[in-house]
């Protein structure tokens, strides 16, 4: 039995009116966004597409786009008639093929309207997939199903776990040679320790992939037409009955162990019907106790159809997600309040700002509403800053246009201009309420490099994009250091840095030379040091007067990027309002280590005692005490510089396995484990960052171009005690200081 879904018929008539010249595409655009609207919450997806490296995140996203009626044909990622994937908006995306910012989107599919959020893989831009992920209800896990889990895949994992963001998980690729979904559906179990079973099975692979096997409906599926958009539906072939039948009862056991109700029906041995596996699929989906596994192949058109019902059937609406708002009571913040969902005005509007993008008409700000509805027109309150703004115009957005809507509610993705904020601040209609919603959690720069422009008269244009860029991204920062007399901009990795180079120079016509990269160390203790300082100054008038005593101690080596204050103290020797520049002052000393001049981290700061004078003392003389202590600490205490740890992965043919361990020994790294699949191995190994440097082309040459490789930060790691001499002898020169040894050739 054909079955044509309702894409291809929108497309259709749509093809139909653009030739009567009806219709033109922005007037199909717009009955798109009204069609859109007015959604009850049952109707609503909240979705996240995240994946590693080239598996196909895109390439999924404009078939969906497709199929649902969204655009009028479709291009590749690394398109041969120069348009690109929808979704890859910039110019450098579509000339690189790979995705640098994520892009929002909306379509309907079965009276369901889907907001779409498509990230980059590359670890490099994970900040993206964080702000992504924190404010989607479900999201689709693509993984190749030749690379199975791969690093990025893993890191998309815990920032899932992080959220609590229930997914399905979509093998892709299966037209590849040395596709094995089986292989990859092992690795989700023991890699990403997930509790998961095929809801599908594909029929052939590589060259002989023809369509998939629906296991829940035990039906087979075929895509027919020119681009797939036909379903045709018939009897399971002959030669996988036995297969289908195996994996159904694999699917059932799975979800029996962690659905009770499925559970029952299995043990009491009762007939279990469609509908009593979808509804077991969708409760345990939604605890994140399960997940179901799809399969297809988006370059060739096969499963997206498939694939977008599972979204429908199995991910959550905006009603069915638990979303908490931290409200300020007494000066405490409590995570008590609940949000409302209801999309209606019955509860005071609540939005949560998670990506700021500067368009052509201003600041654009992208936002998702939580609870309540608002109109153009409206007034909110930003959380943070208290600032009052009205809402002159409401955008929702198809990667990089917009389509003006009149209202949005809680549920939708949207978009505002002119709004100053921050990415994470709260917007309300209420601010008595003093409620603001859970920000986003930002990784830590990992790599530097100066940065400056060719040209001097450039400056301007150089301070406009530095501004943007570092509002847009939180992982981009930038600053002056005044020992080297260097501009200096830190990220995610080298990527991350050339890329951004590569903005100024198109988009603010700046080109820029970026030096050496730096990575960025840290200094920490290697056990406790007690400190009992004294500052005392009198120099005519009001004095200054702090003791400070107590114990500056290492943190565990998990939590050794952190830092910590205690205030242990009893009684009134440091008096509570004095407690506060203690803390500034051991933060402010934390900005520069004295060893080699890098920032402090894994400290704990613990204030046992102290004296005040009655007089003399004040926050001032207790922050430079917190100063004197931290100097002290250094004077007597063991301190070492750690470095940041990549997880680095790599691939290559079997031939040169030798030489690419002999190359990460060199690097000084260590091997975690190896795999080895059809002629080719994968080498997981830890590596200082700073051994990294330079990697991608002696990798290349050795392997005649055939191996690559991908890496992401790890943990932070003492350094080798070479090193660490190295460093501190830099520093000790870039401030002008003689080391020992050449004071006494000096003296000679």
């Amino acid at each position: 039995m054909a079955f044509t879904p309702r894409a291809s018929y929108l497309m259709n008539k749509f093809r139909e009116l653009r030739k009567l010249g009806q219709v033109s595409g922005f007037k199909y655009m717009s009955n798109f966004s009204k069609y859109a609207e007015h959604k009850p919450i049952e109707k609503i997806r909240n979705i996240g597409i995240s994946a590693h490296i080239d598996s196909g995140k895109t390439t999924l996203t404009e078939r969906i786009l497709f199929y649902t009626g969204r655009i009028e044909s479709m291009h590749e990622v690394r398109g041969k008639d120069n348009v690109g994937a929808t979704m890859d908006s910039m110019e450098l995306e579509r000339q690189r093929g790979i995705t640098i910012q994520s892009a929002a989107t909306y379509t309907i599919w079965k009276d369901h309207n889907i907001n779409i959020i498509d990230t980059p893989g590359h670890v490099d831009f994970t900040v993206e997939v964080e702000r992504a992920l924190r404010v989607l209800d479900g999201a689709i896990l693509v993984l190749c199903a030749v690379g199975g889990v791969q690093s990025q895949s893993l890191t998309v994992n815990r920032q899932m776990k992080r959220y609590n963001v229930p997914c399905l998980a979509f093998i892709n690729k299966l037209d590849r040679m040395g596709a094995n979904h089986l292989r990859v559906l092992s690795q989700m179990r023991s890699k990403l320790n997930h509790n998961a079973a095929f809801v599908q099975l594909p029929i052939g692979l590589e060259s002989e992939c023809k369509g998939i096997i629906d296991l829940v409906e035990q039906k087979a599926i075929y895509f027919e037409g020119s681009f797939g958009e036909e379903l045709k539906y018939d009897q399971i072939p002959k030669d996988m009955v036995a297969e289908s039948n195996e994996r159904k009862h694999e699917l059932i056991e799975h979800l029996s162990n962690v659905d009770e109700q499925l559970g029952e029906l299995y043990l009491e041995e009762k007939e279990i019907t469609v509908a009593d596996i979808k509804n077991a699929i969708r409760r345990t989906c939604l605890k994140r106790s399960f997940t179901p596994v799809f399969v297809g192949t988006a370059l060739k058109n096969k499963g997206v159809q498939p694939l977008l019902d599972g979204v429908l059937d199995y991910l959550p609406n905006p009603g069915e997600v638990e979303n908490f708002a931290l409200k300020e009571e007494e000066g405490e913040e409590t995570k008590k309040l609940i949000l409302d969902p209801a999309r209606n005005n019955s509860n005071p509007f609540v939005s949560l700002a998670f990506k700021l993008e500067a368009g052509r008409f201003g600041q654009l700000t992208y936002m998702r509403c939580y609870q309540g509805m608002l109109k153009k027109g409206d007034t909110i309150f930003n959380a943070r800053t208290q600032r009052k703004v009205r809402i002159s115009r409401l955008v929702r957005l198809h990667s990089n246009t917009m389509e003006d809507v009149n209202e949005v509610y809680a549920g939708d993705i949207f978009a505002l201009f002119g709004v100053d904020c921050a990415s994470g601040d709260t917007f309300v209609t209420n601010l008595k309420d003093n409620i603001s919603l859970e920000s986003i959690y930002v990784p830590e720069p990992v790599v530097s490099m100066s940065i400056n422009p060719k040209n001097n008269k450039d400056r301007d244009n150089f301070s406009k994009a530095i501004a943007r860029f570092t509002k847009e991204d939180p992982t981009f920062q930038f600053w002056f250091d005044n020992d080297n007399k260097e501009t200096i901009v830190s990220g995610m990795g080298e990527l991350h840095l050339e890329i951004y180079a590569q903005r100024m120079e198109r988009e603010y016509n700046c080109p820029v030379v970026l030096g050496k990269p730096k990575v960025a160390f840290r200094e920490t203790l290697v056990s406790p040091c007690e400190f009992d300082y004294l500052h005392k100054k009198q120099s005519g008038g009001q004095g200054q007067f702090a003791r400070v005593t107590g114990v500056l101690e290492p943190l565990p080596a998990q939590r050794n990027t952190f830092l910590e204050f205690i205030d242990e103290t009893v009684g009134t020797n440091v008096p509570k309002q004095f407690v506060p520049g203690v803390k500034r002052g051991f933060l402010a000393m934390a900005e520069k280590g004295l060893l080699a001049g890098q920032k402090l981290s894994g400290l704990k700061f613990r204030l046992i005692d102290g004296a005040h004078h009655i007089v003399d003392s004040s926050e001032l003389a207790f922050f430079l005490a917190a100063q004197g202590a931290v100097k002290e600490v250094f004077e007597n205490g063991a301190w070492q510089i750690l470095e940041p740890i990549m997880s680095v992965e790599v691939n290559a043919p079997n031939e040169f396995q030798g030489n690419v361990i002999a190359q990460l020994n060199k690097r000084h790294g260590i091997i975690t484990g190896t795999e080895g699949t059809e002629g080719w191995f994968t080498i997981h190994a830890e590596v200082p960052l700073n051994e990294m440097f330079g990697y991608a082309g002696e990798l290349r040459s050795s392997t005649q171009g055939k191996g690559e490789f991908t890496m992401e930060y790890s943990r932070y790691s003492p350094c080798m005690p070479d090193l660490q001499e190295k460093l501190i002898m830099e520093y000790q020169k870039s401030m002008g200081i003689l080391p020992e040894n050449e004071k006494k050739k000096k003296k000679n």
